[in-house]
């Protein structure tokens, strides 16, 4: 057996799970090095980042290792402004894509496209580059969701300086309040980093083979749009719109994991007592629920947060609360996925650099598990 029998006997079910894939001076996900469980971000915490951060100022700390000074983020702030818009060509592009297409898959077509038209070179460096899909990212199902189900062309040159602003102000069109950008903007921040997931690792793992940024990127939104890495939040506003009372909410959960289907939203597969960033976003959720009056979706999502601890023990992730912060944004239930990319580009960026200053090309091995050596049968005789 080629394979060490040590990762065989932790890895049996296969995955990866609980095997060390790397190094990364990023990010650090789970039992920290205190001994909390917890999330940094390059040695920050994730609560003074969402408590006290932009998100601009957590990309520039992803992508240069340091927090910026205040004429840094100023002049950087107004960098990704003008960055914002698309080349007409992609805008065409982004046109002839249907209407029913999935977003996720209009951002992949839109980075590959920008990726012809504005292609990595000593001009156009991996900071250029990174710069630029973290302005623009959110402008391809921007561009195209208004194009296709609004009957506009959007404006893409919105005076709002920070992401969250800029996102709010094109999709809806009027100016957002503070406690709405504020909410988006510490929603961004949650979400933009959290070391070798699966959309992650699919970016380094293309990086390795030394491929351009774009192709990297473009692997990146393709993993996140399978089910199980993306598409939690969309899928947890679907669950609780389902219930009209607490009390409904309730025995209906019960059913559900009596019937033993899954409740997305919950558990993690590197948190074991809690998701660090749920505590942030279920407060954002809470404030908004209070500031647009309503009363009956957020105690419907409390409740059934109370069911699955006392029941299965298993507490809120991130992207449970998550959709409620978003659908209290009246954003689209199918922007939801598209939003966590738009933050987590910042990430993928960020492993996408930190791979190429030390590359290595990534090739595990595989613990074969097939029949012994065979001995070839001549066709006539099968």
């Amino acid at each position: 057996m080629s394979t060490s029998s040590n990762v065989v006997k932790k890895n049996k079910e296969g995955g990866l799970e609980g095997i060390i894939a790397g190094n990364s001076e990023i990010c650090e996900v789970g039992v920290g090095s205190h001994g909390e469980h917890s999330l940094h971000y390059r040695g920050y915490t994730i609560e003074d980042l969402a408590s006290n951060a932009s998100f601009e100022e957590v990309a520039w700390l992803l992508l240069r290792g340091k927090l910026p000074n205040k004429n840094e983020l100023a002049t950087y702030k107004e960098k990704l402004r003008k960055l914002r818009d698309l080349p007409s060509t992609c805008k065409h592009i982004l046109e002839e894509i249907p209407a029913h297409a999935h977003m996720l898959d209009v951002m992949r077509t839109g980075c590959s496209v920008l990726g012809n038209l504005e292609p990595e070179s000593k001009k156009h460096d991996q900071y250029a580059v990174a710069d630029r899909l973290i302005a623009c990212f959110s402008s391809f199902f921007l561009y195209w969701y208004k194009f296709h189900h609004q009957k506009k062309r959007a404006d893409l040159n919105s005076n709002e300086d920070t992401t969250a602003g800029h996102i709010l102000r094109v999709l809806h069109e009027k100016t957002p309040n503070e406690l709405q950008k504020q909410a988006l903007n510490a929603t961004l921040i949650l979400y933009a980093e959290h070391e070798f997931n699966a959309s992650t690792f699919t970016v380094r793992t293309i990086a390795s083979t030394l491929s351009d940024f774009y192709s990297a990127i473009c692997g990146g939104i393709g993993a996140l749009k399978g089910p199980l890495h993306g598409g939690a939040n969309e899928e947890a506003i679907i669950l609780i719109q389902k219930f009209m009372t607490p009390e409904d909410a309730e025995n209906g959960i019960k059913q559900m994991l009596n019937e033993k289907k899954l409740v997305m939203g919950f558990g993690h597969r590197v948190y074991k007592v809690v998701d660090p960033r749920s505590t942030f976003v279920k407060a954002w959720a809470n404030k908004l629920s209070i500031d647009s009056k309503d009363k009956h979706l957020y105690p419907i999502a409390n409740r059934i947060e109370e069911v699955m601890w006392d029941s299965k023990h298993l507490f809120p992730n991130l992207d449970f609360y998550s959709a409620l912060v978003f659908y209290y944004l009246n954003i689209p239930t199918n922007m939801f996925t598209p939003l966590f990319a738009t933050s987590r580009i910042s990430g993928w960026s960020a492993h996408l650099m930190e791979q190429r200053a030390n590359n290595r090309l990534i090739r595990p091995l595989a613990n074969y598990i097939g029949p012994s050596l065979q001995k070839w049968i001549p066709l006539e005789k099968r």
